[in-house]
């Protein structure tokens, strides 16, 4: 089974996200990023999250006293982000944008980007990864670091693959069938939901989207053409080097 809810482009999943997400591991997608700032022996003062959806690893980089970017294509999650963000960190230093991180623009020089929860695994295309990885290259300071996960071919495959997946507690439901595509390494996430309303009734949507696999041979690649050194690629929050049986890849890169 995978994670509890598949990470996407969100419209109207906005307003249960977090319920649906509340055992995700931000925090070690924070140790991650700490880790990789370690070692490059420089700590950001500005960051930049892609896909920061409704704010939740925002928080964790404001309780480290980082000015944050947060950058995502849906506003619905942006103005969750805003709300809940408003309340946890008002003095915090936050920025919200809605914006294509295809066509990414910043007006600050970045100490660091950030894209985690495999949202790189949204752009449907090699151009448009490409695309990513040059805005970011040129939104960062000398020295730099992008950090990012993606999904590996081998989960895209073998762990979503032609599978149907469900969930049910007190307040939500959803079944979640997976279509895999091996021509196009791609696989479609079908999702019906069911949200419980005030007077005990449970409201239906759907929601469509699709993830694309890529190899870890193609993101390094694509790196260092956009400029970058790739300092490491790891496997599933460790320090451990990738495996064919590998589900999520975290990538370390410096400009």
């Amino acid at each position: 089974m995978p994670e509890r809810f598949p990470p996407t482009s969100y419209h109207r999943l906005a307003d249960v996200y977090d319920h649906l997400m509340a055992d995700a591991p931000y925090d070690q997608w924070m140790q991650f990023a700490l880790r990789a700032w370690r070692h490059t022996g420089s700590v950001p003062k500005r960051v930049a999250e892609l896909g920061c959806g409704t704010g939740s690893l925002t928080r964790y980089l404001l309780e480290h006293n980082l000015a944050v970017w947060g950058v995502d294509l849906s506003q619905e999650m942006l103005e969750v982000a805003s709300r809940k963000l408003a309340l946890s960190h008002p003095q915090g230093e936050v920025r919200l944008l809605q914006q294509d991180i295809r066509n990414l623009e910043l007006d600050e020089e970045m100490d660091s980007v950030l894209s985690f929860c495999d949202t790189l695994n949204y752009i449907p295309d090699a151009e448009g990864v490409q695309q990513v990885f040059a805005h970011v290259y040129g939104a960062l300071k000398p020295g730099g670091t992008f950090l990012f996960d993606v999904h590996t071919p081998y989960k895209i495959a073998e762990v979503f693959g032609n599978e149907s997946f469900s969930y049910q507690d007190e307040q939500v439901a959803y079944i979640w069938e997976s279509t895999y595509d091996a021509k196009e390494e791609t696989v479609e996430h079908s999702l019906s939901l069911f949200v419980q309303e005030g007077n005990g009734l449970y409201r239906r949507f759907h929601e469509l989207h699709r993830q694309r696999a890529y190899s870890m041979a193609q993101l390094e690649k694509w790196l260092e053409e956009a400029g970058f050194s790739v300092l490491s690629v790891t496997e599933d929050f460790s320090t451990q080097p990738i495996t064919e049986e590998s589900e999520r890849a975290f990538f370390a890169a410096q400009k």
